[in-house]
């Protein structure tokens, strides 16, 4: 189980450029057998190839940031097919990959439903509800 924050995604926060309340929070399903994750040095979806990226939810509603624990609604992800996946990102979009916000990464997490086998239908994410949420600061 790994649950990490991006260290340009902690550098995010801190600037301000990065605002999880009211920024677009997206979460996107990764097959880690494709993507080799740098906390330190990947900064932006860019950095995650393309061909890793199964499926991606709407923005996130219902976003909380109470005592610097970060919290959203339970969300979808819609007729997935393709790889397993075994990751998740969530990250702030821009619009462009180039410069949408990688904020935090998490791994191999059975209580999120992780890793996922796509089958063509729907995928319900169920995020965290104990003490640190999606994640803490």
């Amino acid at each position: 189980m790994t649950k990490a924050l991006y260290d340009k995604g902690r550098e995010g926060f801190l600037d301000g450029s990065i605002d999880w309340d009211t920024g677009d929070i997206k979460v996107v399903l990764v097959d880690k057998d494709d993507y080799a994750v740098n906390l330190a040095t990947h900064t932006y979806l860019s950095d995650v190839p393309a061909g890793t990226r199964v499926a991606t939810t709407a923005n996130l509603t219902g976003k909380t940031v109470t005592a610097g624990v970060a919290d959203a609604a339970d969300t979808v992800f819609s007729a997935v097919s393709g790889d397993v996946c075994e990751a998740l990102i969530i990250y702030q979009d821009s619009g462009a990959p180039a410069s949408s916000r990688l904020i935090v990464y998490i791994a191999d997490e059975p209580t999120m439903g992780l890793p996922i086998t796509p089958n063509g239908l729907d995928i319900n994410l169920t995020f965290d509800n104990g003490a640190n949420k999606i994640f803490k600061l």
